[in-house]
């Protein structure tokens, strides 16, 4: 074979083993018209998010924006620490708190596609303790007392998943079900390093339901469950298995439970604000520690608990719209993946929107509402991280700011306007 022949069948061998290992996107910046994006409209965003930051509205924000593998957008915005003037890095750590869900979430579909649980097993064949569940019937909010009903059936994997188990939360729950909890000291989650899961999860295992499971959208401790759950069934600590099965395989190098000391000045200062709407740190005070992903703590809260960077998280996002795949690394099947971007709730409601296995859904009456097409999934984090991922238009997008509560977290909104009004090419043309 002349020699120019064989150079030419091992360039086209190697160009189609690159494409085989390619076919799903990794991250990387570049323009935003390779991928149907407009510079000068995303420039409208850098002004929205200034404008927030230059009115004392948020202390900072960190935003991506990624289409099709490619990043867009990556800016930061405002400070890390007001008071010193610390200018926000892109890659500074915030505490994401309810994303958590997504991640715990994910770990239970691998055990899944292991075959070491199905979704419509009940909790009580591997932590026996949520056996005959009760329901809440009567309550006193004298001394909380109450009286109880047995619930019609036993608490399912899905509906732990789903948020339909009748669990409710610690401290931003339902008000009676906040009270029972306080009384049996079982934390939120959210701020509290000292304790194990074990243990509350346990003490959880005896307190009441406030509806039957698979009557309703209960946003609570579910997955601090399902993260007990992946620990018992998996025999590791849940902080080891999310860096063994997930972070590490993906390459999630600044997720954490708690920081290693090399990454604690990254971490960005908590805000709240006054009576005025105005910045102020958040104090320290009984039941959350501002600083906790700076402690040595031992409570590993599958719903609350992990501190991250945009770009991690991103990475995370971008593996499902992969169909479960990222760089070289398959964690999830596409069939998994479609499993947890799908109505799994029927015809209840969570908002005007779905839910899946970890996610909330947009409908069409979501999309009616914004330019978020039906199908995407999104959440958040109580102290103003906010995400969606958009697989019909290739779609990731993050917003991190550090601040509870927030009289003026509109700027979601019109962080999701701005991004679809920078389109200029859909990919369903």
């Amino acid at each position: 074979m002349p020699k120019h022949l064989l150079t030419l069948l091992l360039c086209l061998s190697f160009m189609v083993t690159f494409a085989q290992k390619s076919a799903f996107p990794v991250l990387k910046e570049g323009k935003p018209e390779r991928v149907g994006m407009s510079t000068e409209r995303l420039n409208r965003l850098n002004r929205v998010v200034q404008e927030y930051v230059d009115k004392g509205h948020i202390p900072g924000a960190v935003t991506m924006i990624i289409r099709n593998g490619t990043i867009v957008h990556y800016k930061s915005t405002g400070y890390s620490d007001v008071e010193q003037a610390t200018a926000l890095r892109r890659d500074d750590i915030f505490r994401i708190a309810s994303q958590t869900k997504a991640i715990t979430s994910v770990g239970v579909m691998l055990l899944f596609e292991e075959g070491r649980l199905l979704l419509d097993d009940p909790i009580s064949k591997y932590i026996p303790s949520f056996r005959n569940p009760q329901v809440l019937d009567q309550y006193n909010p004298e001394d909380t007392t109450y009286t109880t009903v047995p619930a019609k059936q036993e608490i399912t994997v899905r509906q732990l998943l789903t948020h339909t188990s009748g669990i409710s939360y610690a401290g931003i729950g339902q008000k009676n079900a906040v009270a029972i909890y306080a009384k049996h000291q079982i934390p939120s989650g959210i701020g509290t390093p000292e304790g194990k899961l074990s243990d509350a999860m346990l003490a959880l295992a005896k307190q009441p339901l406030v509806h039957q499971p698979g009557e309703r959208f209960t946003y609570g401790l579910n997955t601090d469950l399902l993260g007990y759950l992946i620990e018992v069934v998996s025999g590791q600590p849940l902080d080891q298995f999310f860096r063994t099965r997930i972070f590490e395989p993906l390459g999630m190098n600044d997720t954490f439970f708690y920081l290693p000391a090399d990454k604690q000045n990254r971490l960005v200062r908590l805000y709240t604000e006054n009576k005025e709407k105005q910045l102020q740190l958040t104090p320290m005070r009984a039941g959350l520690t501002p600083d906790f992903p700076k402690e040595n703590g031992t409570y590993f809260s599958g719903g609350a608990g992990l501190s991250s960077t945009v770009y991690d998280y991103a990475i995370f996002l971008q593996m499902l719209l992969n169909g479960g795949e990222y760089k070289g690394r398959r964690l999830l099947s596409p069939a998994t993946v479609r499993l947890m971007t799908t109505n799994q709730i029927g015809d209840l409601n969570q908002g005007i929107n779905k839910f899946g296995l970890g996610f909330s859904v947009a409908t069409d009456r979501t999309a009616a509402r914004l330019p978020v097409p039906e199908g995407a999934f999104e959440w958040g984090g109580i102290f103003g991280t906010t995400y969606w991922a958009d697989p019909e238009e290739g779609i990731v997008a993050l917003i991190y700011t550090q601040k509870y509560p927030n009289s003026y977290n509109d700027l979601s909104d019109k962080f999701k306007v701005m991004v679809y009004q920078a389109i200029t090419r859909s990919n369903q043309r």
